[in-house]
């Protein structure tokens, strides 16, 4: 009896069939139709939505084995119900699948034959028996940011220890939000937590990691990173913050007179941050997406010294949110949006030149014709077909309606970003679509999710608000994270999620960061203005698994004049640019851009 989730190519070619690689990924949302006789899809209707990611498919249905789910032409599902083996292509896991929990509801009761017995009070009973048996007397140091995690995290380890054995530290990296450390510190005292502040921003600032010689060199020389604010690369950044957090963490054991080997390191870690990480307590099989700063090389090997208590490595978001509630703590912090321990480190795009690869003509070109689609197919051309070979009769029946209804404009920006596509790290180019009209962001929607099937180079799409821009940037302003670029970007993110809470829009938004790139738009090329300025990004995400999410429509799930009120306001700030509103679905684009 198996449910083969997210990958029913093993399952077949195990049993006999085979599989091939397809000319067309899948990767994103889309309709499947299925055989609502079989077991797994009862109770669905012909037709479903769900998350495909993949670029290869069943060729020969094994033996015993029938087809119970299709994409088109691709097999999405098969199943033998005599054995009762299910392989689903798709996603069923992840709240971008509309009906996923009734498949996994079908799958454990009505075929497994489970029982709904295992609760949360079962798992809090669990994780405190596990911290409990774990530390024994000894002392634990928890490593506070003030977010859902880290608190949920406290709160569990000061219900199974006595209070004097439960050390919470609260370290100001110097990438926090606009007053956050005061307002962690007071809401943390009010649950009895006494916390000790640390202003470490200077040790962050200058701080270094030892990385491999090269990627190709598998050697075990390192080298010497540079400091954190002359570094541009995203994943040597996660790494210098995770690794000077254990650093000032063993300078506090020190000062506090502690015992290293009796004192263990406390951290909120979730299931997705070690999916994402590719860390082996999650899976030995996993694609590293980005580096999660509570996963470093150094955590590792404090994790394999058994130094390290993550009690909430098996939960997801919604689940501590839960768990949360049953410990006792305000709403307030339960329900809070998530924000990231390296902070606005990783919401500063640094780079000191552009990016910009040998494909870059090629895409644009392409983007230029899904933009104007309705005048590219009267003068046929190469890389028309190609656009046509990626999609739908009913795909290009939309590009038309669109783009004889809107003037819009589509190119490349000369920046990178993380994305995960086929459950793989991609890192690559955003696109960018500015407009003449006012934005039809249903239209804007659409395009967002079939410029990254189409162009597997962009993982990305943003919309550019004001004017047309009429020569995109091919160059940037050089950016690193220094006291004056933090204090632009902490302003905008001030701005921005003041607004979003008197609007009332917080709760129906899981999460928004606000990130500063390095672009510079609007300036004439025969000036040769230098490029000076930076642009503001709004990234809104809804999820119920912090797996995958969705943007929210502006218009449908946060008000038009909502969105357009923090445009204005950032737009005041110094030195900014543009303001941008991120369109992507995860997948293909993580939550955070870095």
């Amino acid at each position: 009896m198996a449910l083969c989730n997210g990958d029913s190519k093993m399952m077949n070619k195990v049993f006999g069939g085979t599989v091939h690689k397809k000319s067309v990924r899948e990767d994103g949302v889309f309709n499947i139709s299925v055989d609502n006789t079989c077991s797994l899809f009862r109770g669905l209707q012909k037709e479903e939505i769900v998350l495909l990611t993949h670029g290869d498919s069943v060729d020969k249905v094994a033996d015993g084995f029938k087809v119970v789910a299709r994409s088109g032409n691709i097999v999405a599902g098969i199943a033998n119900e005599t054995k009762k083996l299910y392989g689903a292509q798709f996603h069923p896991e992840v709240g971008l699948t509309e009906n996923g929990k009734v498949i996994l509801k079908n799958f454990l009761y009505d075929i497994a034959g489970c029982s709904g017995t295992f609760t949360v009070q079962n798992r809090e009973r669990e994780c405190i028996r596990e911290i409990k048996e774990k530390v024994g007397t000894s002392k634990v140091l928890v490593l506070l940011s003030g977010g859902v995690d880290s608190t949920v995290c406290t709160a569990l380890l000061n219900r199974a220890l006595n209070q004097d054995q439960v050390i919470a530290v609260h370290i100001d990296n110097g990438f926090m939000r606009k007053r956050e450390s005061q307002s962690v510190e007071e809401a943390l005292k009010k649950l009895g937590i006494q916390v000790k502040v640390i202003n470490a921003a200077h040790s962050f600032y200058n701080g270094t990691t030892t990385l491999p010689i090269s990627e190709e060199d598998r050697t075990p020389r390192k080298r010497i990173s540079k400091t954190l604010n002359m570094t541009t690369s995203p994943e040597e950044k996660r790494k210098i913050i995770g690794d000077t957090f254990v650093k000032i963490a063993n300078e506090v054991i020190g000062e506090m007179n502690l015992k290293p080997e009796e004192v263990f390191l406390a951290q909120g870690t979730l299931r997705p941050d070690l999916i994402e990480s590719a860390s082996l307590v999650a899976s030995g099989k996993a694609e590293l997406i980005k580096t999660h700063h509570n996963d470093t090389e150094l955590i590792r090997k404090l994790r394999e010294e058994g130094k390290v208590i993550e009690p909430l490595k098996d939960f997801h978001k919604d689940e501590v949110r839960i768990l949360g509630r049953e410990l006792g703590l305000p709403e307030e912090l339960v329900s809070r949006h998530p924000f990231p321990g390296p902070g606005l480190a990783i919401r500063v795009i640094c780079a000191e030149e552009p990016y910009i690869c040998k494909d870059f003509p090629e895409t644009n070109n392409i983007l230029k014709i899904v933009a104007d689609f309705s005048a590219s197919v009267k003068k046929p051309h190469t890389l028309l077909q190609r656009v046509k070979a990626c999609t739908t009769d009913e795909d290009q029946e939309k590009l038309m309606q669109i783009t004889s209804m809107h003037s819009l404009n589509a190119f490349l920006l000369p920046i990178k970003t993380v994305g995960v596509q086929g459950d793989c790290r991609s890192y690559s180019y955003v696109c960018g679509i500015s407009s003449r009209d006012e934005p039809d962001w249903e239209s804007l929607m659409f395009l967002a999710r079939l410029i990254p099937r189409m162009c597997h180079n962009i993982n990305r799409v943003v919309y550019i608000f004001g004017p047309p821009v009429k020569e995109p940037p091919t160059d940037v302003t050089p950016t690193f994270l220094t006291t004056g670029v933090l204090s632009t970007l902490r302003q905008a993110d001030f701005e921005a999620h003041n607004i979003l809470r008197e609007s009332g829009y917080a709760g129906k938004i899981s999460q928004m960061p606000v990130i500063l790139t390095p672009l510079h738009f609007d300036r004439d090329p025969l000036q040769k203005q230098p490029s000076c300025q930076r642009s503001v990004v709004i990234r809104t995400f809804i999820t119920s698994d912090f797996m995958t999410g969705i943007p929210a429509t502006p218009g449908n799930e946060i008000p038009v004049e909502v969105v357009l009120k923090m445009v204005t306001e950032i737009k005041k700030i110094p030195g900014i640019s543009r303001i941008m509103y991120d369109l992507t679905s995860k997948p293909p684009g993580t939550t955070e851009w870095e």
